[in-house]
């Protein structure tokens, strides 16, 4: 019997401004329920520019705690409209101790769930370790989905959707949903086939991760340039490119470069019929892949 469920995507600019961010987040959410979106995903800091170009202690005033302002407006939102929200917040836990986190907040109930983003990039234009803690793998916010009114969702961030580790560990706990809000873009600098080349591998990633694992992947990742406000680096160009695939990688829907709301009905039923014709939970040698846990196999 199917089993269909209508997914929403806001991709969207973003500015320093916090309020003026959610005004475009918020507008967003509500079109997409206008339209019937039973759940809708935010992109990954949603709430404001993309500030980890460059390290500087003031920013960490943008951290809020799980049921600060924006917890609150999103929250407010999921009961008025009747849906389920999964949103993102700079996180502050305690002093000296913050996250990237994704919240999940469920209709009337409020928030019944989070996830703090796990693997933590450092590269240039992404000084993330500068501002975040992973995730504890130990507690329940780990590689745990969150149970809501729509389904079992296996929620991850960014860079968290280049390891089919944390994929797969998300399938094995009942996820029927792979969701990954995103904050990826080029170097203005980089040239068109480089371009080309990132955008191609992240898609081509994120569609295996399906595949592998027999689920509907929905990814939401920001657009347009966003200045390095140190003025060291060249900014962010944000590529948007958000979509939607089916268990068995193909695509269902694909934004382009601009801000732009994407609807899509995803046959959640789906993912039994293709796991009985590839079964690659069944077919996996749990007893051969304790190298796993290692960091590398020196020879």
């Amino acid at each position: 019997m199917s089993k269909t469920l209508k997914v929403g995507l806001v991709q969207q600019q973003a500015w320093p401004e916090k309020q003026r961010s959610l005004q475009a987040s918020e507008a967003g959410i509500r079109e997409l329920a206008a339209q019937g979106a039973e759940l809708v995903l935010l992109q990954e800091l949603h709430a404001t520019h993309y500030f980890c170009q460059s390290e500087d202690t003031a920013l960490f005033d943008l951290a809020e705690p799980l049921d600060g302002p924006t917890g609150q407006q999103l929250a407010a939102l999921a009961q008025e409209l009747d849906i389920v929200i999964v949103g993102s917040i700079f996180e502050r836990r305690a002093a000296g101790l913050y996250h990237n986190t994704a919240i999940v907040l469920d209709r009337a109930r409020g928030r019944v769930g989070y996830y703090r983003k796990m693997h933590i990039p450092d590269d240039p234009g992404f000084y993330e370790k500068f501002y975040f803690t992973p995730g504890d793998e130990n507690a329940t916010q780990g590689f745990e989905p969150i149970d809501t009114s729509v389904g079992r969702l296996g929620v991850l961030v960014c860079w968290d959707q280049w390891y089919p580790e944390a994929a797969r560990l998300m399938a094995l706990a009942g996820a029927e949903l792979l969701l990954y809000p995103t904050a990826i873009g080029w170097t203005p600098s980089d040239d068109i086939a480089e371009k080309q080349r990132q955008k191609d591998a992240w898609t081509l990633i994120q569609r295996s991760h399906g595949v592998a694992n027999g689920l509907p992947v929905i990814v939401a990742n920001r657009v347009g340039h966003e200045p390095d406000l140190s003025r060291v680096g060249e900014g962010i160009d944000f590529w948007g490119g958000s979509f939607v695939c089916g268990p068995q990688g193909e695509l269902l829907a694909h934004g382009g470069e601009e801000s732009e709301n994407l609807l899509v009905e995803v046959d959640l039923s789906r993912s039994e019929d293709v796991r009985r014709i590839w079964p690659y939970l069944r077919d996996r040698r749990v007893d051969a892949y304790g190298d796993l846990t290692r960091r590398y196999r020196d020879r």
